[in-house]
């Protein structure tokens, strides 16, 4: 608990109340037991604080939330504040008797109370922080969608697992599809299946986690439904010739003259393996040329460092940068990023013939063509951005360097394919004898010499590094022939 801090909550003290990196209240020094809660996210809520059972320091102590800033002001929350500690005075515990009434809310009204208190994350390195704003809208949207509609109208405390399967069951079959028009150029598209179902039903049962938490619920019907949670694993990925039709349909699409933002954010998605919204939303302030890295301030995973392939650094350097914008592709209206690479992806597979290609298969591309070129897993999870804390434990000492010749080099194939260019590089025949007064420094040289050129890697000091190694000429060919 922290610390009670003795300022009147004037609307001044509360507006100037600014988050921190943990949760923290403001006491009244006006009013006993009457505060403010500042949640990480900024979020702040009146509250009331008392002694349950007739008070005394053994009793326990109970919390009474009021309610958020903006739906009352600071004087409207301490007139409600005095009628809660009238009650207590009186020995009433309106903290018990709220969590009776809640045990008998509907599904509906919980999901409201999900989104005003329990939208954190709740497992992970980021436990207890407070959803993105993407990820919270996402998850409300399918809250309200598919549960309202179907379960809003039960009892919380009512719900069994058979409800959930049937829940289930539902959806899959398309009970909640709903296409309605909202507004000028606005429409809500439910669709529902069996991948709405599993992600619902996930929301549903951090739903109930949290009324667990709260203590609406003592049980959550959603564990014990038989009802499949986890989505099909994806294996798709583009083989280097599939790059090559996708690459060649970009460069259609842009010679027909669609908006070169999304070819080259597509291009880039190829390129990179980020994620769509990596790089969408990137900011100029997250390009790192020199250095050739993605310093991403925000990815799914928190702050993020991703080494950029020579192919990558190039196309980025190509593009404009618009005046007033951070973004490296800017929207066409307002101050936001281009989001309009929907229409033009499904022009380009389809162009290019690859149904059900998705920006997200090209990062399975890149891991793949790492794998496959022989990159080390620790190189791989470098170029991806990877959270697992297995592969960080491995990865964790990667140095840029290495890790950008790793990207370097699986970008480069990506690039020759996406120009329709699939010629693999092989290493070059070996033989027994060269030519007439080739020595076995030469032909080592060489043969390295060709290796490191067609893995991409600057060989113009093989000779002298050669040399150095095979100071003394006469014991060369026994220690070269040892080598090969």
């Amino acid at each position: 608990m922290a610390k009670r801090v003795g300022v009147a909550l004037t609307k001044r003290v509360v507006d100037f109340a600014d988050k921190r990196d943990r949760r923290y209240f403001i006491w009244d020094s006006e009013l006993s037991g009457f505060g403010l809660r500042v949640e990480m996210s900024g979020a702040k809520t009146f509250v009331v604080r008392y002694r349950a059972e007739g008070g005394g320091r053994t009793a326990a102590q109970r919390f009474v939330t009021i309610g958020r800033l903006g739906t009352l002001t600071p004087e409207q929350a301490r007139k409600q504040a005095k009628i809660v500690l009238g009650g207590v005075a009186k020995g009433e515990d309106p903290a018990d008797e709220r969590r009776a009434r809640r045990r008998e809310m509907k599904t509906s009204a919980l999901i409201d109370l999900y989104e005003e208190e329990g939208c954190v994350i709740q497992r992970g390195k980021r436990q207890g922080q407070p959803m993105k704003p993407l990820t919270k809208q996402l998850t409300l949207a399918r809250l309200r969608n598919h549960v309202v509609p179907l379960l809003g109208h039960k009892r919380v405390s009512e719900l069994n697992a058979g409800d959930i399967e049937r829940f289930v069951r539902d959806i899959t079959a398309g009970k909640t599809n709903r296409d309605e028009k909202i507004g000028p150029r606005k429409r809500i598209i439910v669709r529902g299946g069996e991948g709405a179902a599993r992600k619902v039903v996930r929301d549903l049962s951090a739903v109930f986690s949290f009324a667990i938490r709260s203590e609406i619920v003592q049980r959550n019907p959603c564990e014990t439904a038989a009802v499949r949670k986890t989505d099909n694993q994806r294996k798709r990925f583009l083989a280097l010739d599939e790059v090559a039709l996708l690459g060649s349909a970009l460069d259609a699409l842009e010679a027909e003259g669609v908006n070169s933002k999304a070819v080259n954010i597509a291009r880039l998605w190829a390129l990179t393996g980020c994620r769509r919204e990596e790089i969408a939303s990137l900011k100029w302030t997250e390009v790192n040329l020199g250095e050739g890295l993605l310093e991403l301030d925000d990815s799914k995973t928190g702050k993020s460092i991703r080494p950029l392939g020579a192919a990558a650094v190039t196309l980025l350097e190509s593009l404009p940068r618009e005046a007033g914008s951070a973004f490296v592709f800017p929207a066409e209206r307002g101050d936001s990023y281009f989001q309009g690479t929907k229409r033009i992806w499904a022009k380009a597979i389809k162009k290019a013939k690859l149904p059900g290609v998705t920006p997200h298969t090209l990062r399975h591309t890149i891991g793949s063509t790492a794998i496959s070129t022989g990159e080390a897993l620790a190189l791989t999870g470098a170029i991806l951005g990877h959270s697992n804390p297995r592969s960080t434990a491995i990865y964790a000492h990667v140095q840029n360097d290495p890790s950008r010749r790793a990207a370097s080099r699986v970008a480069k194939k990506i690039a020759a394919a996406l120009a329709g260019n699939n010629q693999t590089s092989r290493r070059p025949p070996r033989k027994s004898a060269g030519p007439e007064g080739l020595t076995d420094l030469d032909r080592l040289t060489q043969l390295f010499s060709a290796r490191l050129l067609a893995e991409g890697i600057d060989a113009s000091q093989v000779e002298r590094i050669l040399t150095d190694v095979f100071a003394v000429r006469d014991t060369s060919a026994k220690a070269i022939r040892r080598i090969l």
